[in-house]
C-alpha cells in the first residue's frame, strides 16, 4: 500500500514515463497546505496557500493560464486542502519529459495524481524550482 505522495506518483507513472524525482510544494511563508485549481487538458495548475493566501501558478502554467479552465481539486471525501508535490519524468539527458501533480488530502490522507502533462520544449531546469 502506497502511503506517501512520492510513492503514489511512482505508482501512477509506472506504465508511462516513470517519475525520476519529486519536489514538494512549499509556500514562501513556510506553509505546506494548499487549495488547488487545475486544468489537465491545458496543463495548468494554480495553488493557494491556506496559511497566507499566496497564489502561485505552478511549473509553466503562466504560459497556459489564459486558455485554461481551472477547476478546484476535490478529494472524494469532499476535502479541498492538500499537500502538493510534482513528479518529474526525465529524458536521458536530464531534461523534463513529463510532469505529474500529486496531492494528499489533509482531511483523510487520500493520495492521487490530479493532473499530468507533457513538456515539449527546452530547457526545462526552471520547472523544478516552480513547484
Amino acid at each position: 500500500m502506497v502511503t506517501d505522495i512520492d510513492g503514489a506518483l511512482a505508482h501512477f507513472s509506472a506504465d508511462g514515463y516513470p517519475v525520476t524525482s519529486v519536489v514538494h510544494a512549499r509556500c514562501s511563508c513556510g506553509g505546506a497546505a494548499f487549495r488547488l485549481r487545475v486544468d489537465d487538458e491545458e496543463g495548468c495548475a494554480e495553488r493557494t496557500c491556506v496559511a497566507c493566501g499566496a497564489v502561485v501558478l505552478m511549473l509553466d502554467s503562466a504560459e497556459y493560464a489564459d486558455e485554461a479552465d481551472l477547476e478546484p481539486a476535490e478529494c472524494p471525501c469532499g476535502g479541498e486542502v492538500f499537500e502538493v508535490a510534482v513528479g518529474f519524468a526525465d529524458h536521458a539527458d536530464g531534461e523534463v519529459r513529463w510532469v505529474y501533480l500529486g496531492l494528499r488530502c489533509t482531511t483523510d490522507g487520500n493520495l492521487g495524481c490530479y493532473a499530468d502533462w507533457k513538456i515539449d520544449y527546452l530547457p526545462t531546469a526552471h520547472l523544478r524550482t516552480a513547484v
